[in-house]
């Protein structure tokens, strides 16, 4: 919630602070960052009506997505250390796990909530006769002892498209996670057992090299996830439009 207050607020700033004359680098940026997302939601989503909503909740989803995973750049125990003994004062578990995606129950929250807006598309462009019909006469045709099949059908693309899209972030950032924490202990086994003349000192040097490379291409697979949530996002708005 937090990133997303923050996220919102530097957007927030772009805009107000916009002027029509040669941009400051921030503005440039967030130009070319919604620039680029409405670019995609228009190969998308062909209704420009709807894309007054969807393009800023495509924005919306990649910068809080983004922030969310960028988490995982931070030193796997800073937070957590600060939280052991700040969390039991407040009466909190002694726990804490600082990336969001890296939980099921956040990438599924923001899958859920992408299925409620193709649900509402989904009636608000075809109605609801419209919509039911498309329910039990897609994929298979418009014949009556074939209702029971589409519907079901219907009801697995949904599930799996909900499902999917919340565990494609999810497995991703959740391994990532764990190598930064196996390579956290690589440095933790060499900083307990430090001895130069032993072993132990290539966990040291390990410990740093495997960490910068993974850090450095860690980069990519956050901006990456994002960007496939939030073109999975439009893909599946952009369907709702879509009669069969």
């Amino acid at each position: 919630v937090v990133l997303g207050v923050i996220g919102s607020f530097f957007l927030w700033r772009a805009a107000r602070k916009a002027t029509s004359g040669v941009p400051g680098r921030f503005q440039a940026a967030v130009e070319i960052l919604a620039e680029m997302v409405e670019n995609q939601a228009k190969g998308v989503v062909h209704n420009a009506k709807s894309r007054k909503l969807v393009s800023p909740l495509a924005l919306s989803v990649f910068v809080w997505i983004f922030l969310m995973n960028a988490m995982d750049m931070l030193p796997v125990d800073a937070i957590p250390a600060l939280w052991h003994g700040a969390g039991p004062a407040l009466g909190f578990k002694d726990y804490m796990r600082v990336v969001p995606t890296a939980d099921l129950s956040t990438t599924l929250g923001l899958s859920f909530s992408v299925l409620i807006v193709c649900l509402v598309y989904n009636i608000k462009i075809k109605g609801i006769g419209g919509w039911a019909h498309e329910l039990v006469a897609a994929p298979f045709g418009d014949k009556w002892f074939l209702y029971p099949v589409n519907f079901l059908m219907q009801m697995i693309e949904f599930t799996a498209k909900t499902v999917s899209h919340g565990m494609r972030l999810f497995g991703n950032m959740f391994a990532g996670e764990l190598v930064f924490m196996l390579i956290a202990l690589m440095g933790g086994v060499w900083a307990w057992q430090f001895n130069p003349l032993t072993g132990g000192f290539w966990l040291g040097f390990g410990h740093v090299v495997a960490g910068t490379v993974w850090s450095i291409f860690h980069i990519l697979v956050i901006t990456l996830q994002a960007f496939i949530f939030m073109m999975l996002t439009l893909i599946y708005v952009g369907q709702a439009h879509d009669s069969h």
